[in-house]
């Protein structure tokens, strides 16, 4: 049998009061006597009255809901995001609702529809990797929903981002296989409306003009960031009959595809292709030979991107019976990568 749910009119019966002056004297309201506030506090706690925040809410149309849309909750990189939202969110008296589009337009798209259903009081979105057209971005625009974009983001909206710095990260490392004398780096890249995908390229195109290497677009190959798309790639680069000496996959899951396809074909590694990637997925560092890997802060990028959209509610809630609103203009923030050199790489064996 369901436990019937104590009231704020069970305690007004109780102690003969009425309803509104049970909600006051639970909200410490300063017209309710010292006295009351002790008798209906005591009851409440006494019958283990929990208000409903649902209706609460929806009487001061805050939810202290952040709705989240992460492209894979399985990609470690995105898991340890998450933790950092959490954190911040938690720290600030939020609850976090997450949805994964699984790097589909139309799932972001409903998601985004359903969060806001769901009267979060913002969103923090990463884009999926086959989003090209922005009119769900627009619809949040012209409601006036606050939200942030982290780690994948869509530059044609005037609002916060939260990234890692790819064009320095994918320079670093396409450097540091220069210096290790690979000459032929072939890039596994991502789609052309990612914005991880477009700035990693740029560093890679970057690092081989600093070095005077001339540019081959042949070897550049392009994938749909997946495990899969991976080994795909890299079949399509060791059947191309192009000499190449290193592989740059643009996030884990491509380089780890990219890994086993070069095992499978009894490739050494580095001896005969070097192989480097973005994010420190656990995976990196558990194969033999542990792979060089631009790291990402994620739990920094997770945090960073709650503070912001937290502060921007803030500011507006702060200013909700004011016939003008100030909105807080945007932040753009860049953190830092750190290129962790392993054996994937050393072909000089230092």
């Amino acid at each position: 049998m369901k436990p019937t749910q104590v009231t704020l009119k069970d305690i007004a019966r109780k102690l003969g009061l009425s309803t509104s002056t049970v909600s006051r004297a639970l909200q410490d309201h300063p017209d309710i006597s010292a006295k009351t506030k002790e008798a209906v506090q005591k009851l409440a706690q006494e019958l283990d009255y929990q208000p409903n925040m649902l209706a609460l809410n929806l009487r001061k149309s805050k939810s202290n809901m952040i709705g989240v849309v992460v492209p894979e909750i399985v990609n470690h990189f995105f898991s340890t995001v998450l933790s950092g939202m959490e954190s911040v969110a938690y720290e600030r008296g939020y609850r976090v609702m997450v949805c994964q589009s699984k790097e589909s337009y139309e799932r972001e798209k409903g998601d985004i529809q359903a969060l806001v259903s769901s009267r979060v009081d913002g969103l923090l979105i990463s884009v999926a990797a086959t989003t090209t057209e922005y009119d769900h971005f627009e619809r949040l625009v012209s409601k006036g929903v606050p939200f942030v974009f982290y780690d994948r983001v869509c530059r044609d909206f005037d609002v916060s981002t939260v990234e890692v710095d790819d064009h320095e990260g994918a320079f670093k490392l396409v450097e540091h296989l220069i210096q290790q004398g690979c000459t032929k780096i072939a890039h596994i890249s991502g789609p052309k409306s990612s914005s991880i995908a477009l700035e990693r390229l740029k560093g890679y195109v970057a690092a081989l003009a600093t070095y005077k290497i001339p540019l081959d677009n042949s070897l550049i190959f392009q994938s749909d960031m997946s495990l899969q798309g991976g080994m795909e790639a890299a079949e399509q680069i060791l059947s191309s009959g192009k000499e190449i000496d290193a592989i740059f996959g643009m996030n884990n899951l491509v380089t780890l595809g990219a890994f086993y396809k070069l095992k499978e074909r009894g490739i050494q590694i580095p001896e005969e292709i070097a192989l480097g990637g973005f994010t420190n997925d656990p995976l990196t560092c558990a194969v033999e030979p542990p792979i060089t890997v631009v790291a990402q802060p994620g739990f920094e990028i997770g945090a960073t991107a709650m503070r912001l959209l937290i502060e921007r509610i803030e500011a507006i809630e702060k200013q909700k019976n004011q016939e003008k609103i100030t909105i807080p203009p945007p932040v753009h923030i860049k953190l830092k990568g750190e290129l962790i050199i392993r054996k994937s790489t050393l072909k000089r064996g230092y």
